[in-house]
């Protein structure tokens, strides 16, 4: 086990490199099919500055089908050790909603939980959370990959959204002491109006008192808009993650890792220079 915490509190965001372990994600599935592919792949992320990676075993993109519990453990558990063993000191999160999954990989050392499901789809695992002291993202889904963007509706999406996490999050934090990271899905059971909606109210949520994730890397909100792909979507990506950092976003999910850590430099740079200019004015 490994008892790697993550510092939410300081003022400087985080990213999050995404490895897929899939043949079927919606922007890098098949790039990737070898261990030491994934390895070297992580290895880029670390060094281009990444604090967290997350690895996923099941594609979530829109329709896709769910693997079966052996499934998804036979694909994650030799990552997992192998990424352990060759970088001893990274922060591992894994992409799972299966409270099983997240029992049999915190004895293999990983640090954080991102459940698509924010514990919907397996209530049991609030409680591997609360066992093991495992961070935890809460993410929100309108019903289930296969079938979430099929007519998605909402009669007020931010008040539906926000409070849903935030009331689940309250529930949950008087028991755990790992940090709670709250994250209004982006492109799960949303339509691009509703991505928008969202993302435009931001603040709101990261107002809220826990740290937010924005996870927009690529996604259909961005390459709809503009009739693309996703791989013609980076610069989209590195605009709307501005905006997230600009509204209090903590962590950036990100398949591009260097854009993102230049993005979070920029910014950070802006606020250093604001307080600056702050400071000499009320001299």
């Amino acid at each position: 086990m490994n008892n790697l915490q993550i510092d939410l509190s300081n003022d400087k965001p985080l990213i999050m490199g995404i490895l897929n372990i899939t043949p079927d994600s919606f922007y890098d599935g098949g790039q990737r099919s070898t261990m030491e592919d994934y390895l070297r792949h992580c290895e880029k992320m670390l060094l281009e500055g990444a604090d967290i990676i997350d690895i996923g075993a099941i594609s979530t993109r829109p329709g896709a089908e769910e693997l079966d519990f052996n499934q998804e453990l036979s694909r994650l558990l030799p990552i997992i050790k192998s990424i352990r063993k060759e970088f001893p000191s990274v922060y591992l999160s894994v992409d799972t909603w299966r409270a099983q999954i997240a029992k049999t990989l915190y004895q293999e050392g990983i640090n954080m939980i991102n459940d698509i499901s924010g514990g919907v789809f397996e209530p049991e695992i609030m409680q591997v959370i609360k066992d093991c002291n495992l961070a935890y993202v809460m993410m929100h889904i309108q019903g289930r990959p296969g079938t979430m963007q099929v007519a998605p509706h909402y009669d007020d999406v931010v008040k539906e959204v926000f409070g849903s996490l935030t009331d689940r999050a309250n529930d949950l934090k008087d028991e755990v002491k790992a940090p709670i990271v709250l994250d209004p899905g982006f492109g799960f059971g949303k339509t691009i109006e509703h991505n928008y909606i969202l993302l435009n109210n931001l603040e709101k949520l990261t107002n809220s008192g826990y740290p937010v994730l924005v996870g927009v890397s690529r996604k259909s909100m961005i390459y709809k808009l503009f009739n693309t792909t996703p791989s013609e979507s980076l610069n989209g990506t590195t605009v709307i993650n501005t905006l997230a950092l600009m509204k209090g976003a903590k962590i950036l999910r990100v398949h591009d890792v260097k854009e993102a850590r230049e993005c979070i430099e920029i910014f950070s740079m802006l606020n250093r220079a604001d307080n600056k200019s702050t400071l000499t004015n009320t001299k």
